[in-house]
């Protein structure tokens, strides 16, 4: 039985990840954090990080505010942690890095399984196709409320495909001054905004008189909610090191 503190226990993804650990066998809420100390679910929830039992692992869904504090902790307890909070600056990025050398620490851009396999997918397509001279566009959809713009995610796929191609392409997010004919070695990536939309991502393979589009589409956000779980049960009694959902897929 993995033992897990929730930190960020209130929030909307607090909620999801309480419903699926009360179905799963394997894994058990021993105690959730929330700034408010508010309790809602078959668990004690407190305050503070320093108040809570004994556990394997921290799984945080809280915000970029508060991770600077749940890093010291971790540190200091050699817990792991699994951080799926988003809107981290350089600095904290840099802080996770440091903080793995102590503890084992997973961070992923997203925690989907199905956006991870993609990552994968798009890696192993993308230098075939820009071979044979196939442009590579990205497309991402999501609700408007979403204050960041392209998600995180977007720009992981991105990432993996030019990771691919040696690094060698440019990002685009914006050709509204430009007036001239697309340039080979770019990847656009373009941002929707409205309605509820959970998480769309279309990778676009746009050659002559064809196209390959991979897809990704989030229904719920208790995909992601899922795949933390899984990275709990995967990174609990690790050792100190920086793990990434591709680990926890294998």
């Amino acid at each position: 039985m993995v033992r897990i503190i929730l930190h960020g226990c209130s929030g909307r993804m607090g909620h999801i990840i309480t419903e699926i650990c009360e179905k799963d066998t394997e894994t058990q809420i021993v105690a959730g954090v929330d700034a408010f100390g508010d309790a809602y679910a078959g668990y004690p929830v407190y305050r503070t990080l320093q108040e809570c039992p004994a556990a394997d692992v921290i799984v945080d869904f809280s915000t970029a505010s508060a991770v600077d504090a749940l890093l010291d902790y971790s540190v200091e307890k050699k817990l792991p942690v699994v951080v799926c909070t988003t809107g981290l600056s350089p600095e904290q990025t840099e802080k996770l890095s440091e903080a793995s050398h102590k503890t084992a620490v997973l961070k992923s851009a997203n925690m989907s399984v199905g956006i991870n396999l993609l990552e994968v997918l798009i890696a192993q397509a993308a230098p075939k196709l820009a071979a044979a001279g196939f442009d590579i566009e990205i497309v991402e959809k999501h609700h408007n409320q979403k204050l960041d713009a392209p998600s995180g995610t977007a720009i992981a796929l991105a990432e993996a495909a030019n990771g691919a191609l040696h690094n060698e392409y440019d990002f685009v997010y914006d050709r509204s001054q430009r007036r001239e004919k697309r340039p080979v070695k770019e990847i656009g990536i373009s941002a929707v905004r409205g309605g509820t939309i959970v998480g769309d991502h279309d990778v676009i393979f746009a050659g002559q008189d064809e196209v390959i589009t991979l897809s990704h589409r989030a229904y719920s956000r208790a995909v992601f909610g899922k795949g933390a779980v899984e990275a709990a049960k995967f990174l609990a009694g690790k050792e100190a090191g920086f793990y990434t959902m591709h680990d926890v897929l294998g």
